[in-house]
């Protein structure tokens, strides 16, 4: 498997994964990623920014990745809890596998990755947010001993629930 940064001419490969994605979330009555989000400009901005990622199995694009260490406004107020630290951290946004991938541990060898580029960077801490009817996403962060935090509000208003993980 290879794991590098995203270019333009991924954009189709990513956005047919994030579709399955969005499929997935509705099929299952969970409201997120609905309403166009993320789309095109969505990926193509994580592209500019160099915050986008992608796993290659047999040189296809199986999964993606937003990761950012820009910090995130919104966890500046977490509610009913707190972060385990307050140094610098990455995060992780818009991790999604293609539907025929699942089950292979796709989405545990991008965290590891994730987790590499934050070691190498000098980074210790990975945050990360998600719906709390996303069961899916919440045991891949168990399972990667994320902790819980507490909820955080995105800027539409929407409720998240936040963790984090300490890198040694």
């Amino acid at each position: 498997m290879k794991f590098r940064k995203s270019v333009e001419t991924d954009i189709n490969d990513i956005m047919n994964i994030i579709r399955q994605a969005q499929d997935y979330f509705k099929e299952q009555g969970i409201n997120q990623w609905q309403d166009n989000y993320p789309n095109n400009c969505t990926i193509s901005n994580d592209i500019a920014n160099k915050n986008s990622y992608v796993l290659l199995k047999d040189n296809k694009i199986v999964a993606t990745v937003a990761i950012s260490f820009d910090g995130e406004k919104t966890y500046d107020s977490i509610y009913e809890g707190e972060w385990i630290s307050n140094n610098e951290y990455a995060v992780i946004h818009r991790i999604a596998v293609d539907n025929t991938y699942k089950g292979l541990g796709l989405s545990s060898a991008i965290i590891k990755y994730a987790q590499e580029l934050c070691l190498n960077k000098g980074v210790h801490s990975i945050k990360v947010d998600t719906h709390e009817e996303n069961i899916s996403m919440q045991k891949l962060l168990e399972k990667n001993k994320f902790k819980y935090c507490g909820i955080i509000y995105l800027e539409d208003g929407n409720k998240r629930i936040a963790f984090e993980k300490i890198l040694h």
